[in-house]
């Protein structure tokens, strides 16, 4: 796959995780409004978010679902890319929402749904700010946790 609007050298357009951020801001306020009638329909949906999480954050932004469907459906239809963004950053972002995803789904498949509701909304809160605003809550924590990897010491 190439072309203008997919990942380049490790960098990728700014539309597409928005576009992304948008897409899991609707499926995690379904999944808080589903969880009003049924956290067993909640722990699922909100576990086909985990995957979702899981893909984005081993894969990237090019193998995201969400992602894929940008590529294949709406970048066609933008301008040229203006903006892009480093990978890494969005690749931790990912791994974060999974973990929230993770205990949001364990909390509500064991029937703690204040734990399932606590660990949707703060997902949510970070989708929305991606989405709404750009504002990347993984990607501002990424340089952080980067400083804490261990890196080899040369010989």
């Amino acid at each position: 796959m190439s072309g203008p609007h997919l990942e380049t050298a490790g960098q990728v357009d700014v539309r597409g995780p928005r576009f992304a951020a948008w897409v899991t801001t609707g499926a995690l306020i379904l999944i808080l409004l589903v969880s009003g009638v049924s956290n067993v329909a909640a722990a699922v949906l909100l576990g086909l978010q985990a995957v979702v999480f899981a893909v984005g954050a081993l894969g990237g932004p090019r193998r995201h679902p969400y992602g894929r469907v940008f590529a294949t459906l709406v970048a066609p239809r933008l301008g040229p890319v203006t903006e892009r963004e480093p990978v890494a950053p969005l690749k931790f972002a990912q791994l974060v929402g999974f973990a929230f995803a993770v205990v949001g789904t364990v909390g509500f498949a064991l029937g703690v749904p204040a734990l399932g509701l606590a660990a949707t909304a703060l997902a949510l809160v970070a989708a929305f700010l991606n989405a709404a605003f750009g504002i990347c809550l993984g990607c501002q924590i990424y340089p952080l946790v980067a400083r804490f990897r261990r890196t080899p010491s040369p010989a």
